[in-house]
C-alpha cells in the first residue's frame, strides 16, 4: 500500500509534457473509431433498406445485437482490466472491434452482419471503460478532469465525421467501406498502442512494485523530473522494490462492500442519468419536432442548431472541471439542465425553441465530461477501478433498453411535456443522490479518493529527509 501510494504520488507530482498527450492521442484515437462506428449505423441501416438487403425487423436485430454486446463488452472489460492489466485489456478489445469491423464489411449477408456487429459490440463497450480507466492513472491530478472533458470532446467529434464520410462514400461506394474505414482505422490505433506502458499504479496495486519503479523512472525521465527526486516522498527501498502480492485479492463483492457501496450507487446513477436524458432528448427530438408540427426539413435544421450545443458544452465542462470538480458540476448542470428542460414545452418561437434546445444539449454534453469521461473512473480504487467502471456502465446500458419504451409512452400520454418531465426527474434525482453520497473528485490523488492512503507533500512535511506516508 506504501508502494502503491508513492507510485501516484509520483505520477502526479509531474509536469504536463509530451508524453501525456501522445498517450492522450492514442487513447482518443482508438475511442474515436469506437464511436466512428457506433454513429455510421444509422446511414448503413438505411442503405441496406434501400438496397433490399435487410428488413426492419432484420435492422432491429441489428441494434439489439450492438446493445448487448456493448453491455457485455462493458462487463468483460471490467474483469480482465483488472486481471490482467490495462495494456492487455485496452489492446484485446481493439483488436476484436478492428478485426470484426474488417469481417462485417466481407458480411455475405444481413445475418453475419449482424452476429459480426454483435462481436464488434464487445469491443465497443470495452472501449469506454478501460480507456477512460486507464488515462486517469496516468495524468496529474491538476489536470486529470480537463483531460477527460478533451478526450470526451474528441469522441464526440466522430458523430460528425461518420455523418460527413457516410454521405461521401455510402451513395458512390457501398455501405461495407464505412465498416472497413473504421476497422483499418482501429487496427492500425492497435499497432501504435502497442508503445503504450502498463499503468503503474495498476501494477503497485498487484503488488509488482518493481515493475511499477520502472515504469515511472522512464515517464520521469520522459517529463524531464529527475527519478528519484527528494521532492517525492520517501519509502523505503525493501518496501518499494521488492515484488509482494497484495495480501487480499479485490473481489466484485468489494464493490458492494461498506466501504464502497456508496460510490457503486453514485456511479451508477450518473450513467444511468446520462443515458436516460441523452437518449430521450438528443435521439428523439427530431420526432418531437416533426410531432409538434415542423416539416421534416425543418426539423432538421432546428436539429443541428440545437446539436451545436455539443462542444460548448465539452468546452465548458473543461473549463470547470479542474475549478468547480466533478460532484459540484454534475450537481450544479443537472438543475440547471431541470430549468431548460421545464422552459422547453412553453417556447413558441422557433428561436426560443432551438435556444432551449441548444442550452439543454450543452448541458448533457457538460455532464457527460463530468461523468462517464472523469467522474466514475475516479470513484473506484486502482483494484477494482474497470470493474466498478464496466459494472456502471453495464447497468446504464442495460437500463437504456427500456428508455425508447419509456419516452413512447410518455409522449403518448402527455406529449412533450411527458419527455420533458421524465428528463427534469431523471436530472433531480441524479442531483440528489450526487450530493448526498458522491464524494468531490477535484485535485485529489486516486489514492486519497479511494481512502487507501494519504501522502503527506513536501510543504506539510517536517524537514526531516523521510517524508511520511500515512
Amino acid at each position: 500500500m506504501l508502494a502503491e501510494a508513492s507510485i501516484g504520488y509520483r505520477l502526479d507530482r509531474l509536469p504536463l509534457s509530451r508524453f501525456h498527450w501522445r498517450l492522450l492521442g492514442l487513447v482518443a484515437a482508438g475511442m474515436f473509431f469506437d464511436s466512428f462506428d457506433i454513429y455510421i449505423a444509422g446511414a448503413v441501416l438505411a442503405a441496406l433498406i434501400h438496397s433490399g438487403e435487410s428488413t426492419l425487423q432484420l435492422n432491429a436485430g441489428f441494434v439489439s445485437a450492438t446493445f448487448i454486446g456493448m453491455m457485455a463488452g462493458a462487463w468483460l472489460s471490467g474483469l480482465l482490466g483488472d486481471r490482467f492489466g490495462r495494456r492487455f485489456s485496452y489492446q484485446f478489445n481493439l483488436g476484436v472491434y478492428g478485426f470484426a469491423s474488417i469481417a462485417a464489411a466481407l458480411s455475405p449477408n444481413i445475418y453475419w452482419l449482424i452476429f459480426f456487429r454483435l462481436v464488434m459490440g464487445l469491443g465497443m463497450g470495452a472501449e469506454i471503460v478501460v480507456d477512460y480507466g486507464t488515462l486517469s492513472e496516468f495524468i496529474p491530478a491538476s489536470w486529470r478532469g480537463r483531460f477527460g472533458t478533451i478526450l470526451n470532446l474528441i469522441i464526440n467529434t466522430s458523430l460528425f465525421f461518420s455523418t460527413f464520410i457516410g454521405w461521401l462514400i455510402i451513395p458512390h461506394y457501398g455501405w461495407r467501406w464505412m465498416f472497413a474505414i473504421a476497422g483499418v482505422g482501429a487496427l492500425i490505433v492497435w499497432f501504435l498502442r502497442k508503445s503504450m506502458m502498463e499503468s503503474p499504479r495498476w501494477l503497485a496495486s498487484r503488488g509488482r512494485t518493481t515493475e511499477a519503479e520502472e515504469i515511472v523512472t522512464r515517464i520521469e525521465t520522459a517529463c524531464g523530473v529527475t527519478p528519484g527526486s527528494p521532492d517525492y516522498p520517501h519509502v523505503t527501498v525493501d518496501l518499494l522494490s521488492r515484488d509482494t502480492a497484495p495480501e487480499t485479492p479485490a473481489q466484485l463483492a468489494d464493490l458492494f462492500s461498506r466501504r464502497l457501496i456508496k460510490r457503486t450507487i453514485t456511479g451508477i446513477t450518473v450513467l444511468i442519468g446520462l443515458f436516460t436524458v441523452n437518449y430521450a432528448f438528443v435521439s428523439w427530438i427530431p420526432t418531437f419536432l416533426v410531432k409538434q408540427g415542423h416539416s421534416v426539413s425543418n426539423s432538421l435544421g432546428l436539429t443541428t442548431l440545437m446539436f451545436a450545443g455539443g462542444p460548448l458544452g465539452s468546452l465548458i465542462a473543461f473549463g470547470l472541471a479542474e475549478r468547480l470538480g466533478r460532484k459540484s458540476g454534475i450537481v450544479a448542470f443537472s438543475l440547471i439542465g431541470i430549468v431548460f428542460a421545464v422552459a422547453y414545452p412553453f417556447a413558441q418561437s422557433q428561436v426560443m425553441i432551438t435556444a432551449c434546445g441548444f442550452a439543454i444539449t450543452a448541458c448533457i454534453y457538460v455532464l457527460s465530461s463530468f461523468s462517464v469521461a472523469s467522474y466514475v473512473p475516479e470513484l473506484f480504487p486502482t483494484e477494482v477501478r474497470l470493474r466498478g467502471s464496466g459494472l456502471c456502465n453495464t447497468i446504464g446500458r442495460g437500463f437504456n433498453i427500456l428508455v425508447p419504451y419509456l419516452v413512447a409512452m410518455a409522449f403518448a400520454s402527455f406529449g412533450i411535456v411527458g419527455v420533458v418531465s421524465m428528463i427534469a426527474g431523471t436530472l433531480l434525482l441524479q442531483a440528489l443522490i450526487v450530493a448526498a453520497i458522491g464524494p468531490e473528485t477535484k485535485n485529489r490523488s486516486l489514492e486519497e479518493i479511494a481512502g487507501a492512503a494519504t501522502v503527506e507533500t513536501p510543504s506539510d512535511a517536517d524537514t526531516t529527509p523521510a517524508t511520511a506516508l500515512k
